[in-house]
């Protein structure tokens, strides 16, 4: 399968599965912890960036209630717009993340969780050196990544009418490619999800 029949997978299954995926109302569930952590690193009013940001709930939601300016990416149209009712206090961009042009140091934190998954596998090392980048000086990332090296597609996903696709590679594959951004790894932890999981780094960008 191409790059471009993946992405087209990803937009479409999220399309169609927004409401099934995440309710408006939903809570912060299992990324209460992490948003919480996340705000204690931010400063006042600080900037963040939200990579697959999905309908806002709950990243957005929390950063923009507590003060922070949120800026949302998300490949899905739905998504998007559910978004910007939700969070309307946020920006929000409909795009593709590994085409994203963003000015250097333009934010306190990149938040990409269950998104980088989802991206074309070839593209992540460079999105990674990237969201570096975009990052300021001291500034951080917090990212879920694939423990497990796969790629691959689920039909009927969600018990619903569409199918998703994930391309990952492995936890020391995220490592290395983190390290080679420039970026310090200060946390390095399992997730798990039924009978596997994922993998969360939190890394900064060394301070001038």
């Amino acid at each position: 399968m191409s790059n471009s029949d993946g992405r087209d997978l990803v937009r479409r299954g999220y399309d169609a599965l927004s409401y099934r995926y995440r309710a408006d109302d939903a809570d912060d569930g299992q990324y209460a912890p992490w948003l919480a952590d996340l705000h204690r690193r931010l400063p006042a009013a600080g900037s963040v960036l939200d990579l697959g940001c999905g309908c806002g709930v709950p990243v957005a939601r929390f950063l923009a209630d507590a003060g922070h300016h949120v800026t949302g990416v998300d490949l899905s149209d739905v998504q998007i717009d559910r978004a910007r009712r939700l969070v309307p206090t946020g920006t929000f961009l409909r795009a593709d993340a590994v085409h994203l042009e963003l000015p250097p140091m333009s934010f306190d934190a990149v938040v990409c969780l269950y998104a980088l998954i989802h991206m074309p596998l070839a593209e992540q090392p460079h999105l990674i050196g990237r969201i570096a980048s975009w990052l300021r000086p001291g500034g951080w990332l917090l990212a879920t990544t694939g423990h497990n090296a796969w790629t691959g597609t689920e039909d009927n996903w969600l018990d619903g009418p569409a199918t998703m696709w994930w391309s990952h590679a492995d936890a020391p594959t995220y490592r290395n490619w983190l390290q080679q951004a420039g970026l310090s790894i200060t946390s390095e932890e399992f997730v798990p999800e039924g009978v596997s999981g994922h993998a969360s780094f939190w890394a900064q960008r060394p301070p001038d």
